[in-house]
């Protein structure tokens, strides 16, 4: 559990840019907390913490910000770290799961081999922002394709009010660190 002292760090290390990407967003900019030494300690020792005692085998960043938080945690905890990256940036068999935009529809892909031989791997899927949540159930989605659990996926910032939280609930715990209504 996070103090508020750790909170407070975490938070105000996030810069608002408004009218981002396009008028009437709020685009939430991590890269100053990246850049923050202490705020970026704070946050990758809270999440050492909270999944140490998960029993995971992997963790999995969703492209590309997840590979920032997903490769250091799972360095932390002595893991495997598992890309799931957009459609065409994989170089083996993969399996790929579309999901939904604003706009249109996208695509991402997971290794069919990613989680290794054995079946059940137990797996974290990590991202940084969560907001209509398309991209984070094909991104569960893709674990369980490969014959692995998806036991959690965490975000540090969720957007609560645009409801991924809820729909990505309906298929595995979620998480997050930051929660913006």
């Amino acid at each position: 559990m996070l103090s508020a002292d750790e909170r407070n760090i975490i938070e105000n290390s996030i810069r608002d840019i408004k009218d981002f990407p396009k008028k009437g967003i709020v685009f939430k900019d991590i890269t100053t907390l990246l850049n923050n030494k202490e705020a970026y300690a704070t946050l990758m020792n809270h999440l050492a913490s909270r999944y140490r005692s998960y029993n995971l085998d992997y963790i999995a960043g969703i492209d590309a910000r997840g590979f920032i938080f997903g490769a250091a945690l799972a360095q932390m905890l002595g893991l495997g770290f598992v890309p799931i990256r957009k459609k065409g940036k994989l170089p083996y068999t993969t399996f790929s799961e579309k999901y939904a935009l604003e706009y249109g529809v996208d695509e991402i892909e997971v290794h069919i081999d990613a989680f290794g031989e054995k079946k059940g791997a137990r797996v974290l899927v990590i991202d940084d922002l969560i907001a209509t949540g398309g991209t984070a159930n094909a991104a569960a989605k893709l674990v369980k394709q490969t014959g692995a659990e998806c036991v959690e996926c965490c975000f540090i910032i969720a957007l609560t009010f645009l409801d991924g939280v809820k729909k990505l609930q309906e298929q595995t715990e979620v998480y997050s660190v930051i929660e913006v209504k």
